[in-house]
């Protein structure tokens, strides 16, 4: 009885439903990111190497023989091409997803700038900048008042 317990516990303070969002929006976000380096990134690139195919580029070690059967058949061949083609596809995808957090901390930066009156800022980030900005100013009445203090 307890193990359910605590595992409503889990599930309803929002541990289970942060990380199935987060799931969710990952997914969502992978596939924005492999269309754009699919369906954006990769046919400049392609046009650039005349539409050369690297995933079918390997080293064929042993050819299939078709007169013997089992693993004796089959070729045995290193696809270095596939290996390039990997490396290459998260080399794009990680640059990508760069530029793309680079962008988006551009703007969250913005927006919680409380000096930007371009931008709305969120209640709570403009209620925590006034009050860190009563805080300096209670700071500077105290530390004057300490020097004074000193002083006499």
């Amino acid at each position: 009885m307890k193990f359910l317990q605590e595992f409503k516990e889990f599930a309803v303070k929002g541990n289970m439903i942060d990380m199935a969002i987060g799931i969710i929006i990952g997914t969502a976000f992978n596939n924005v990111v492999q269309t754009l380096v699919k369906k954006v990134l990769l046919p400049p690139l392609s046009y650039l190497t005349d539409g050369v195919n690297y995933q079918d580029k390997k080293w064929v070690l042993r050819e299939a023989n078709e007169e013997l059967t089992g693993d004796a058949a089959t070729a045995i061949e290193i696809g270095y091409g596939e290996f390039l083609q990997v490396s290459l596809d998260f080399v794009i995808i990680g640059f990508t997803v760069f530029i793309v957090v680079k962008l988006m901390n551009r703007l969250r930066n913005k927006s919680h700038d409380s000096k930007d009156k371009t931008v709305v800022t969120p209640k709570d980030i403009e209620l925590l900048s006034d009050l860190r900005e009563l805080m300096k100013e209670q700071n500077e009445i105290l530390l004057k008042s300490t020097a004074t203090d000193h002083r006499a």
